[in-house]
């Protein structure tokens, strides 16, 4: 078998419907489109989502939610990453923890929440921290810097 010998399989390809060319091909006149209406016509039709008249369904369901336009997300770390991951005397800072996979979109900013220990003295640039994460950085030591 060679290249010039490949054939579709039978009934796999057919022949297009021409439409518009006489009476004898039953496809003349009309060309398919049946008589007057808005679909005989060219440009005629209605879109997909038009659903005859009744109320469609993006005004039958309710709507839900809310979306607040102003609102800041922030990434989250916890402490107890920090004290896998750093050892004593770091500087910790958003691009740090980007490069280190800690933090995956940087967002407005990263926020430090106190969730675990931390016992080695970090310097932590953030642009939040919690109450007690601050108070916990303190106690071992390390410092808490706020970002703007």
């Amino acid at each position: 078998m060679r290249l010039h010998d490949l054939r579709p399989a039978p009934g796999a390809v057919k022949k297009p419907k021409r439409v518009g060319r006489g009476p004898g091909s039953g496809h003349g006149k009309t060309s398919c489109r049946g008589h007057k209406g808005q679909r005989s016509r060219s440009g005629g039709g209605v879109a997909p989502w038009f659903e005859g008249g009744q109320t469609p369904i993006h005004r039958r369901l309710p709507k839900r939610g809310f979306k607040c336009p102003t609102r800041k997300e922030f990434a989250i770390v916890n402490l107890e990453a920090l004290e896998i991951k750093f050892q004593a005397g770091d500087v910790v800072t958003p691009e740090v923890l980007k490069e280190m996979g800690l933090v995956k979109k940087l967002g407005h900013g990263v926020k430090v929440l106190a969730r675990g220990e931390l016992t080695k003295p970090l310097t932590i640039k953030a642009h939040l921290f919690s109450r007690q994460a601050i108070e916990k950085i303190e106690a071992a030591g390390g410092k808490a810097e706020v970002l703007r």
